[in-house]
């Protein structure tokens, strides 16, 4: 186990850092955003090469899939939304405010910071292939059916929304349709449902019950930090009509909208 933690420690290091090389080189932080979902996917496959072989295989390669998956589509998803429109507003501000020390300041407050938060959520990637375990069992069953459910909300909640804002008479308006209607950030709440899904798999071993740390410092974030909080900051004061969707709709888990 510390042998898989600490290569995946290292992998992460240089994609960082070589990421880090390239945004400064076209001075556009905003590649990270892109990198993050990849960067789960390094992880996951140095792991599983770097695990013994005796150790069992069929959920290591159950781990590499649901991540690999994810991850990839995510990193897509992202390049294809993001790329060639500059970059991002936040890194933007940070520029401006930090001037020339941006740089070295971005290496530690953005790719470092993002780089040990990528390493404490693979945990149950992690611990998941590097422990001698029974074979597939209920619990990573029950995994794989909230991992599906995650898939769903984020991959469905993207695409309705990439559809909705592709729509010139939309322009402004509130998107409150769909899964929308139910919360506010589908793709977040299917965000959190994958990783308690690849936390459970790996929970089943035993030792790797330790990465559900993994998936409450995800929640965390999506939740609390760099999800609905942060992107709904300043949103009401954008968008006519936002503030009614949010008495209406729940902010994360979905439910029926209130009668408002």
């Amino acid at each position: 186990m510390p042998t898989a933690m600490l290569s995946a420690a290292l992998a992460i290091v240089v994609l960082m850092l070589v990421t880090w090389g390239i945004s400064l080189a076209i001075k556009n932080a905003s590649i990270v955003d892109i990198v993050w979902g990849f960067g789960f996917v390094v992880v996951a496959w140095t792991v599983r090469l770097t695990a013994d072989d005796e150790l069992d295989a069929a959920r290591g390669w159950l781990l590499v899939a649901m991540v690999t998956i994810w991850g990839l589509r995510l990193a897509g998803y992202l390049a294809w939304r993001n790329l060639g429109h500059g970059e991002d507003y936040r890194y933007r501000a940070m520029r401006k405010h930090h001037g020339p020390k941006f740089p070295i300041i971005s290496l530690y407050t953005v790719f470092g910071l993002q780089g040990v938060l990528m390493w404490i959520v693979s945990l149950p990637v992690q611990i998941g292939q590097t422990d001698d375990t029974p074979d597939i069992g209920v619990i990573a069953i029950i995994g794989v059916v909230v991992w599906l459910v995650g898939m769903f909300f984020e991959v469905v909640g993207d695409a309705q929304l990439a559809r909705f804002k592709a729509d010139p008479a939309n322009a402004g308006k509130v998107m409150d349709r769909g899964l929308w209607k139910y919360t506010r950030h589908p793709n977040y709440f299917g965000d959190c449902c994958v990783w308690w899904g690849i936390a459970l798999v790996a929970a089943e071993t035993g030792t790797g019950a330790i990465g559900l740390i993994g998936a409450v410092v995800m929640t965390v974030l999506l939740r609390r930090v760099s999800g609905v909080t942060f992107l709904e900051k300043t949103i009401v004061k954008r968008r006519a009509g936002y503030q009614e969707y949010i008495e209406r709709t729940s902010p994360f888990i979905p439910r029926p909208p209130k009668r408002v």
